[in-house]
């Protein structure tokens, strides 16, 4: 028979709540697993009630939600927490933005609401703002004109199974030219598929279709995750649950 850890199994999971989260400044270039340990920390100083798993190697239930890469920022990082007791989702969105570190700033905490299905069913594409210093606004529009033409642009990609290429335009959704303050600006919209297209797979598209090559490194934000509605734009995932009214439910108390 197998054997058995010692003690009372962990209390069940009675609330489940999700939350935004940025990835901003110099932190844009810490890797997921350095923000998933700050975000453990930062939830034991707040004394959130965790729920936890059982075994002999209990872990408190946190599920992370499609993490940017390292090296680009985020205004929109998702996570998802079991709580064993209830607790006001607003009450814990100030207690654990409290207790992260500048950059790491929690926007938005909703209740799941019952019934809604699971976030990562909400987030199917991404949209990204990509900063290019040294390209001039007519340069990049013209790349971007030549990528939305083709159907298709194959670029190596670094897995961690070694290169391999992938259909990068495939992913594309949308993609705009813009300036601001003497640079380009990449608007792009892209379906989160496997392997993921990232910034840097878009800008090899762009060089492998137009010749482009930023002078100087590009800064990526990632300003948007969430469904791909019917009009191109990428929905927010959090809105169900916001719309259920969820924060209203039972009786929670202060963190």
């Amino acid at each position: 028979m197998a054997r058995q850890p010692d003690g009372p199994p962990p209390p069940p999971t009675v609330q489940r709540l999700r939350l935004r989260y940025t990835k901003r400044g110099p932190l844009r270039f810490a890797s997921h697993r350095d923000l998933a340990r700050a975000l453990e920390r930062a939830l034991r100083r707040a004394q959130v009630p965790m729920a936890f798993s059982a075994g002999f190697s209990p872990h408190p239930k946190i599920s992370y939600m499609g993490a940017a890469p390292t090296g680009a920022a985020s205004e929109a990082e998702y996570v998802e927490i079991g709580l064993a007791e209830r607790r006001d989702p607003e009450a814990v969105r100030v207690a654990l933005d409290a207790s992260l570190p500048p950059g790491i700033d929690v926007l938005e905490c909703v209740e799941a609401s019952a019934g809604g299905g699971a976030l990562a069913d909400r987030l199917d594409s991404t949209r990204w703002r990509i900063d290019l210093a040294g390209v001039e606004v007519d340069e990049l529009d013209a790349a971007v004109r030549a990528l939305l033409a083709a159907e298709t642009v194959v670029v190596a990609k670094r897995t961690k199974n070694g290169p391999r290429d992938i259909d990068a335009r495939a992913a594309v959704v949308s993609a705009a030219a813009s300036g601001e303050a003497g640079r380009a600006i990449l608007h792009v919209v892209v379906r989160q598929v496997t392997p993921t297209v990232r910034p840097d797979d878009v800008l090899a598209a762009l060089a492998a279709v137009a010749d482009l090559h930023p002078p100087l490194p590009p800064r990526a934000v990632r300003e948007a995750q969430g469904r791909l509605d019917d009009t191109g734009e990428v929905a927010d995932p959090l809105g169900p649950d916001r719309e259920a009214g969820s924060r209203c439910q039972g009786e929670p108390q202060p963190v």
